[in-house]
This record gives structure tokens, sequence and C-alpha cells, in this order.
């Protein structure tokens, strides 16, 4: 079971909307309504706050570390429709390097793709658009838009592993070199879509429209590569229902196995999978942590829970 080893005093002003430890679990970044991100280094059950980020006009939603492969950097997203990127100096001083500007409306989410994939960033809006940054060194970027991506806003992005399920990760072999350019989206239509990059149009095109929430859909989280053939997408709703959708082979785009994984009862806000792939956790309006892992017959257990406002 699963327990809480300690609390962070973020010192923020107000809501915090977002938390994000690196790929190191040495820092951890948190964002928050008072329109300021927060940086801590991290250790064992001690804190210290190292950075305070200010620049944005208001409540910062959602940050995403970039892989430090790309430099020791993050990204925040805000209401005031901007995504900023944000770096770190070699002297260990916190500074902002670029401002995406280009949604007219909230933009509610971001995340950096897999190294592998390269270095871009999905952001969704309210406006129902999808921007992807594609970072080209010395702190340039260019992006393409997908125009109408979501009718009534995009809610979530999630990238695909760089390597289709089931490749061989063996240097040796052709398959090694297959990165899947994909990610998932949801949003205010009650859909969850897939996206793909196509080379020879230059563009993302959507490669599967996938139906059955009967609400907004408020978060989607593609699962880390596990070895297996199959690719799985959990999504989550306003009505509390958290769907898993699975593939087994993505150039057909067959995400037509759906399975209702739990009913909660409250809004559901927020996915997210572990490292190995196996075990996924969920929070919602309910306030509480839940821990799930399918069983051998096919079956999603709950096998931990956290109530945050038990915690001392």
């Amino acid at each position: 079971m699963a327990t809480v080893v300690g609390k962070v005093e973020t010192q923020h002003e107000n809501m915090i909307h977002d938390a994000q430890m690196d790929i190191y679990g040495h820092r951890l970044a948190t964002c928050s309504s008072d329109r300021s991100v927060r940086i801590f280094e991290v250790d064992k059950n001690q804190h210290r706050l190292i950075a305070s980020l200010i620049g944005h006009d208001g409540p910062v939603w959602q940050i995403s570390w970039m892989h430090p492969m790309y430099g020791n950097a993050l990204a925040s997203c805000s209401y005031d429709k901007k995504v900023i990127l944000w770096k770190e100096s070699d002297r260990g001083q916190w500074a902002k390097f670029y401002t995406h500007e280009v949604h007219a409306s909230s933009v509610n989410s971001i995340q950096w793709a897999p190294p592998d994939t390269g270095l871009y960033l999905a952001c969704g809006s309210s406006d129902g658009t999808i921007s992807i940054l594609q970072g080209s060194g010395d702190d340039k970027f260019s992006f393409l838009m997908i125009q109408n991506a979501h009718t009534t806003g995009v809610n979530a992005v999630s990238w695909a592993p760089s390597h289709p399920s089931g490749t061989t990760l063996d240097p040796s072999t052709k398959d090694y070199d297959v990165i899947s350019k994909r990610f998932a989206s949801g949003g205010g239509d009650n859909l969850v879509k897939v996206w793909k990059f196509s080379d020879e149009k230059n563009a993302w095109e959507m490669e599967a429209e996938l139906k059955g929430h009967n609400n907004w859909v408020r978060d989607v989280a593609w699962a880390p590569d596990t070895g297996f053939t199959t690719s799985t997408i959990a999504s989550c709703c306003q009505d509390g229902k958290v769907f898993i959708w699975q593939c087994k082979d993505l150039d057909k785009a067959n995400w037509d196995i759906k399975r209702t994984m739990h009913t909660f009862d409250d809004v559901v806000w927020h996915l997210s999978w572990s490292v190995m792939g196996d075990i996924l956790a969920v929070s919602g309006g309910d306030n509480k942590i839940t821990l799930w892992k399918e069983s051998h017959k096919g079956a999603w257990i709950c096998i931990s829970k956290q109530d945050t406002n038990k915690t001392n």
C-alpha cells in the first residue's frame, strides 16, 4: 500500500494545479492560481525552494519537464493563453527563454515528447486547437497547428512512447530506428483522438477517434511501452468514468477495445501511469488518490487509496 512519506510546504498563495518531479526525482515543480511556478530540491523528506518563476498573467494550469538530454528546462501553460519555457543557467538561476503565444484562449495542457521522438512540445487550448512546438537548437522553435482538434476545447494531451509497442529495442535491428510520432488528446466534445505526424505532408493528422465518453474528457494518459504488442491509453471523464483503450496494431488504428476500468462518484481530473506502465494513479474531485492494477483475468483492482484530506 502506498503511504505519504512527507509534505512540501509550497508557499503558494492560491490553489495548486499541478506538481511534477524531474526524471531523476531530485526536483519538484509546482504551479498555482497565484500565477507562479515554484521549483524545489527534494531529498527524501527534506525540501528547499530554489526558484519562484513569475511571468504568467493568469492561473498556471500545468508544467512539464524537458528531458535533460536537451537541457535543464521546463514548460508551463496558463489561462493567459501563453506557454513559457524556463531554463536554468550554469549559475543555478532560472529565467524564461521562450514564450509561445499563438492560442486565442487558455492553454490547458502541455507535455514534452519522449526524448527519442525529438524536442517536441504539444499544447492543448480551450480555443479547440493544438500547437506542436519543435526545437531546432540554440533555443529556437517552430510550430505546427492542428485546427479544430476538439470543437469545444482541448483539455489534455499525452505522447505515445517513442518506439511502437512490440518494437525490438535492439540497436542492431531495423526496428530500433522506427520512431512513433503520435500523441493522444481529450476534449470537451467527449472524444479521445489519436494524432500522427505525416512526413509526406509535414502535418499532424487524426489517426483515430475514440468514442465512448458521455461528458468532457478531462485527461488522457498513454501508457509507457511495456514490451508487449498492445498500446494502451487511459482516459477520464467529467462523469467519473475511467476508460482503458487498447490497440494491437497502431498502423491499422484499431482502437476498438474499450473497458470501463471504474466509475467514480465524482469528476476524475488526472491520470498518471507508473514508469513500468502496469499501475495507473487516479485523482479526482473526491480528493482521493487511488492506484489501480490489472489482474491476470483482465479486471482492474484498486491496490491503494489515499485520502488527501486525512494526511498529516
